[in-house]
């Protein structure tokens, strides 16, 4: 009977309990790790009668509860929504008034038992019918409130969301033009006038002198933010808030009264000068060194804008409150989070995150932090001013790339969680679930499976919340872009969690709306004229791809990855036209490093393979798959007579190289990414996959100046024979 009421409990909380695993073969979730995703989510199961009393309190929520929190509906179907009454009420009428987000309304009268009944619940005794009402006018896309009333008395009302049929697609991609753009961590860009890391400027810089190349896109690691006073928490994939900015990408230098006396006293300082030129030499990024060469600068400027511009009635003012407005509590909680951070810091106490933080600080809606907020309103605006100035220098790139006619422009990335410790967590702790972690099951890219350390959403919760955390998401990570990388696009449809403690070949899949996520994602990507990419690497069920597919979103093919069954590599021109191409990622090798498996001899050294039995394994495999490149290079007449064809005679030269790049160009594929550190020739990884602090993961540098890479002769040649490739593809 146990076991009975737990399968109910697994069905309706949405966790999976069969899959097929990355090989192609049926997987089961056992149910010890199905009760743990339940005690997960909160729920006692130790006891009969506790579970069936859970399980009831679950049926009777949804049929107390009239209408959903919110309704997802697509122009492209009959608009209805569901009303849930007792069977008492069943024949009363009532008044249905939706609210569009223009202030345009309307309204109809509604006898639910005239209309099509779709279920019947009981709850006490009491019967309920739940019934499909059309909605008989026509709406406008958007967000808009529906109330439902009877006799004047508001019973019941519900957020309902109309969106587009499929993702926004520029008018050049609907045409069959075939877009190259080069992929980049903003943080590894060199130049003569950045502070030690990539910055705003220097993306400007990146999109105007790609664009005059013929590049379409800039594709960004995320740039979410991170944390000002812990800044060796690097990774951009682990942020503290995905809907703000890193404000080490601020180009101190560009911000207005950087000019002023105080700050130049500091920055013209021989100390100042000494360091400065360390954190520029470095060839990694020395997070903590740019972080407080910055924060040195910063802190005097801030001032002596707030006493020019904040303290008066001036325009910059006025912007600076309308920015502070429209970012709403989520600005104000971040920014309230790094100063806590930076004070508890400062007192010598432990402050990774707000798990650390005195009780009384570990929920951003306590008084307490409210009263620590009015005694440092003047820091925090200062965190909030950084986030102005790095919005303002993000646009500004973004209209670089516009009048660099590119025809996407810049395209950003949304990672699929937040750390444990993050202010996104923080502000809003009933909807993640810090029990568990996001992660994967074993696959090719993770042999023992993997567990990324975040707290995934709870899908209920979110349900409950009418979505609104992923709508902010969406809308945040469009602006001043025109295309969005969605990190894991299986988040959609469900995320594989991971109860803490627990190895992660031992977690379960939880589902997710996802059909409601695909409506939102083309809302905004319409809104915003941003089409979308999902990165679909991994364990990927083969029906989702086609429901990306028609709901607009780009797949994500990865030339390494493209293998028929006989080994060898599917030709490009076989990729789908709906899809971004790319040799390799941020987690992989180089295309230096993998021709001469550097990437095995470091994953050796890291030990991050169980035996000696297993690297000779992949070696072999690596020996074979080069073969099979020269053969795909040679039999489509993408290699020129100075590249051998047996693997054995051919080293990775820059002619390889070029082969491979334009040889890609040529493909199907309506996207093509190209990694700027294979232009370069560069051998070190961005990022090592299963490692922390063994590696200097999201750390490593480009090897040239920005200034010296455009300007080279076989970078050019390149380009024009990437852009002739992607030409001749779009006949």
């Amino acid at each position: 009977m146990t076991n009975q009421l737990l399968q109910k409990l697994v069905e309706m909380r949405g966790i999976e309990t069969h899959y097929v695993d990355a090989w192609g073969n049926p997987a089961t979730i056992s149910e010890a790790s199905q009760a743990k995703l339940l005690q997960a989510l909160g729920y006692e199961i130790g006891n009969e009668s506790v579970i069936a009393e859970q399980l009831e309190t679950e049926i009777a929520s949804v049929w107390s509860k009239p209408l959903d929190p919110v309704s997802v509906l697509r122009t492209s179907e009959q608009l209805s929504f569901r009303l849930r009454l007792s069977l008492p009420q069943v024949n009363d009428e009532y008044n249905i008034t939706i609210t569009e987000e223009t202030g345009q309304t309307h309204t109809f009268k509604v006898i639910a038992v005239d209309e099509d009944l779709l279920n019947v619940g009981e709850v006490d005794e009491l019967e309920f019918h739940e019934y499909i009402i059309p909605i008989p006018v026509e709406l406008s896309l958007g967000y808009h409130q529906l109330t439902l009333d009877l006799n004047g008395a508001e019973i019941a009302s519900m957020r309902l969301i109309i969106a587009p049929p499929a993702c926004y697609q520029p008018g050049v991609v609907e045409n069959g033009s075939k877009q190259w753009g080069l992929s980049v961590q903003l943080y590894c860009l060199r130049s003569e006038a950045n502070w030690g890391i990539g910055d705003f400027t220097d993306l400007t810089t990146l999109v105007t002198e790609a664009g005059a190349q013929g590049a379409g896109f800039i594709g960004l690691n995320p740039i979410h933010a991170l944390y000002p006073s812990n800044p060796e928490a690097c990774s951009p994939y682990g942020p503290s808030s995905r809907r703000w900015l890193n404000i080490l990408y601020l180009d101190v230098t560009a911000i207005p009264c950087f000019d002023c006396e105080s700050v130049q006293a500091i920055v013209n300082s021989n100390e100042f000068q000494a360091r400065l030129q360390q954190a520029k030499q470095a060839e990694y990024v020395d997070y903590s060194a740019v972080t407080s060469l910055k924060m040195a600068a910063l802190t005097p400027l801030f001032d002596n804008y707030y006493t020019a511009y904040l303290s008066k009635n001036t325009r910059q003012n006025r912007e600076f409150k309308a920015f502070i407005r429209e970012g709403g509590e989520s600005l104000q909680m971040l920014a309230t989070y790094d100063v806590m951070q930076e004070y508890l810091l400062e007192s010598g106490k432990e402050a990774w995150g707000w798990p650390v933080f005195p009780r009384e600080w570990q929920d951003f809606h306590h008084q307490a932090v409210a009263k620590f907020a009015r005694q440092h309103k003047q820091r925090i605006m200062f965190y909030m001013f950084l986030q102005w100035q790095a919005a303002l220098q993000l646009e500004k790139a973004n209209q670089a790339a516009i009048n660099a006619g590119m025809a996407i422009g810049i395209y950003r990335d949304l990672a699929v969680g937040v750390s444990e410790g993050s202010a996104e967590i923080w502000g809003n702790k009933d909807l993640y679930c810090t029990a568990a972690s996001v992660g994967a099951p074993p696959d090719v890219l993770g042999p023992l499976g993997q567990n990324w350390g975040l707290p995934p959403m709870e899908p209920a919760v979110l349900f409950e919340q009418a979505y609104q955390p992923i709508i902010d998401l969406f809308d945040s990570n469009m602006q001043s872009s025109g295309a969005l990388r969605i990190d894991h696009v299986m988040g959609l449809l469900r995320l594989w969690w991971v109860n803490k403690g627990d190895h992660a070949r031992d977690g379960g899949y939880v589902y997710y709306p996802i059909e409601d996520l695909l409506g939102i994602l083309a809302l905004e990507s319409h809104r915003h004229e941003a089409m979308v990419i999902g990165e679909d690497l991994g364990t990927v069920p083969e029906e989702i791809r086609q429901t990306l597919a028609d709901n607009g979103v780009f797949s994500y093919r990865v030339f390494f990855f493209e293998k028929a069954k006989d080994g060898g590599f599917f030709s490009p021109s076989h990729y789908p036209v709906q899809s971004m191409a790319t040799l390799t990622t941020h987690d992989m090798p180089t295309l230096i490093g993998y021709w001469h498996c550097l990437d095995l001899e470091l994953g050796k050294a890291l030990k991050l393979y169980t035996d000696d039995a297993v690297l000779q394994t992949l070696y072999d495999s690596r020996h074979k798959d080069k073969q099979a490149i020269l053969d795909s290079l040679h039999g489509h007449g993408h290699a020129d007579n100075s590249i051998g064809h047996h693997v054995d005679e051919v080293g990775m030269t820059r002619n390889l190289n070029h082969a491979l790049q334009t040889h890609m160009s040529y493909g199907s594929s309506t996207l093509l990414s190209l990694q700027l550190e294979d232009w370069l020739e560069m051998d070190k990884p961005v990022n090592v996959p299963g490692t922390f602090m063994e590696y200097p993961n999201w750390r490593r540098k480009l090897s040239r100046n920005l200034s010296d890479i455009f300007a080279d002769p076989d970078v050019q040649a390149l380009a024009a024979k990437i852009e002739q490739g992607r030409r001749t593809a779009s006949r």
